[in-house]
Formats: C-alpha cells, sequence, structure tokens
C-alpha cells in the first residue's frame, strides 16, 4: 500500500491528540507544494491526509503539526508554536507512517510501520 499517513500522541495527558491540523507538502524545484491537509480525529489520526488515489511522488515531503491550536484549546501553553518534520520517499510503493510524540514543551518522531 503505498500512502503517507500520521498519527498525533499526546504523551503528557497519555492520550491521542484530537483536533490537531496537519498540513503535508512537496518539495519540488519551485519550492514547497501542499499535497494533503486534515485534522486528526479522536484516535489522533488522520486518515484522510491524501486521496486513497494519491500518487506518491519521489523526493523531500514535510509534514507541520498546529501545536499551538492543540495546546490552547486545551488552555496549555506549549512552547513550539509547530512540530515540523521533513523526510524522504525513496520508495513511492511503501507506507510511509510519521507520527508525531507531543507534550508542550518537547516532540519526538520515527519512521512507523
Amino acid at each position: 500500500m503505498n500512502s503517507i499517513t500520521t498519527h498525533v500522541l499526546d504523551t503528557a495527558r497519555g492520550r491521542p491528540a484530537a483536533s490537531v491540523s496537519i498540513t503535508l507538502e512537496y518539495q519540488s524545484a519551485d519550492g514547497w507544494t501542499v499535497v494533503g491537509a486534515g485534522v486528526t480525529d479522536d484516535d489522533g489520526r488522520l486518515r484522510t491526509l491524501l486521496p486513497a488515489d494519491a500518487l506518491i511522488h519521489l523526493g523531500v515531503y514535510r509534514l507541520t503539526f498546529d501545536t499551538d491550536g492543540y495546546f490552547n484549546a486545551l488552555g496549555l501553553d506549549g512552547f513550539f508554536p509547530e512540530a515540523v518534520i521533513v523526510f524522504r520517499v525513496r520508495d513511492g510503493a511503501q507506507h510511509h507512517h510519521v507520527p508525531l510524540l507531543l507534550s508542550p514543551f518537547g516532540y519526538s518522531t520515527y519512521r512507523g510501520s
């Protein structure tokens, strides 16, 4: 299955992060182009980041998570207004899952499955 997916886990609260706005961009010679966007569901997942029939191009992608909006909605003051993850797709036939582990004062990521 060729796709790019993500989910967000709030590690400080020990639960999925719902209602996080996310944008996916592709880097071309002309700069960054938005190829997908949406908001995480109650399970912290964005299942509609890309259309099911989307063609995954080889190259560099950027996921931007609106962490400010998420923490503001919880009445918290986070340190990072957004979390940005830049990654490379070398095989367009593979599934690329890029999770975000989030807290008000830090974040991390990894290549998921």
